[in-house]
This record gives structure tokens, sequence and C-alpha cells, in this order.
């Protein structure tokens, strides 16, 4: 499956992005708030991505991990996804890791609004959440880009290089989605 925008096409997951995803795994400043923490080889990453490629198959789907890349010179951006929580309550959780040689160009705010937008539109979904460190500036702005709204903070919930961390959490409603999408309008 594959999801375009202008700039950028989302494209699931596939065993020939070992190389590309453990490279981005392997940043100290990607790792800055991240969990997972820098894999010590490559044997760690395919784990993690068998696990990832298994969850594409599973039913009931629960899991929908992108690779983002350019239109224009099909270059590996970063990893995008959607993670399904329990069906009848139709949320979701988004989550989003961009190559350093990436940042600050759009591609994370363009990737993610393309991510709601199948979330909302094709899944069906009522609420899609996302968190992040309280720290990190960077994707507090893609997130409130988005149209996110900052509903509260958990206190020292993310364990982190052994220290744990604050995080923020935000979401985003169908209807705000659907009254913010271009061309519609919030007034009757």
């Amino acid at each position: 499956m594959e999801l375009q925008t202008q700039r950028t096409i989302l494209r699931e997951l596939q065993a020939a992005d070992l190389h590309d995803i453990h490279d981005l795994h392997s940043f100290p400043e990607v790792d800055r708030y991240n969990t997972l923490g820098i894999p010590a080889a490559i044997e760690h990453t395919q784990s993690l991505l068998s696990e990832w490629l298994a969850s594409q198959v599973s039913t009931p789907r629960k899991s929908y991990i992108f690779t983002v890349r350019t239109t224009d010179a099909d270059e590996f951006v970063g990893l995008i996804a959607l993670n399904i929580g329990k069906p009848n309550y139709r949320i979701a959780e988004v989550w989003y890791k961009m190559h350093p040689s990436h940042w600050r160009r759009g591609y994370a705010s363009e990737a993610l609004a393309q991510l709601l937008k199948f979330g909302f539109e094709t899944l069906n979904m009522h609420r899609i959440e996302a968190g992040c460190a309280v720290d990190n500036k960077a994707s507090i702005r893609v997130l409130e880009k988005a149209g996110m709204t900052r509903e509260g903070r958990k206190r020292a919930i993310l364990p982190i290089r052994g220290e744990w961390v604050d995080n923020f959490f935000y979401s985003i409603l169908e209807d705000e989605f659907t009254a913010s999408a271009p061309g519609q309008s919030s007034q009757p």
C-alpha cells in the first residue's frame, strides 16, 4: 500500500528497508527522545523489522508502518506509523521518526497530515492520539501544526537512557480533522 503527498510517498515497510531503518535508529540525535535506544547490531534492527512486517499481515490488522520517501528522488526520509487500539473505541496512535538530513523541511508535517487522512477517511477512526517527550520541541510543532490538541502531561513515563522523562499527550477527533481539511468549513 502507498499513500502519496505532494513531496512524499508513504510506502508500507518491506524487508529491503532494513539498512535505511538501521541507519535511522543509529543516529544519537534521533535516539534523543526514543525509548528503543540505539541498536547494538543490525540483527537487533532485523528483529524489530521482522515484528513490524508480521504485523502487516495479522488479522485483525493493528498496525500500519510506512517508510517516508521523497517523490522526486526516492530518498528515505523516515518512518511513520498508525497503531490501532480496541476496535470498538475507534482509536489509533501515530508515531514518526525522521532522518536528520531531512529535518526542518516539512516532511514530517506533510506525512502526518496524510496519515491522519488515511486514519479518519479510510480506517474510520474516531480519535487519533500521539505522545512526545516534553522537551521535543520539533515534534510538538509537527503535532500542533497537524491540528492535534495537547490534552495533558504524564510525569516520568518514558524510559529514555536510564532516566524517566515526562510526556505530552495529543489527540485529534474525526470531526476536528474534517472541519480543518482543505475545502471544508466549520461554519454551518
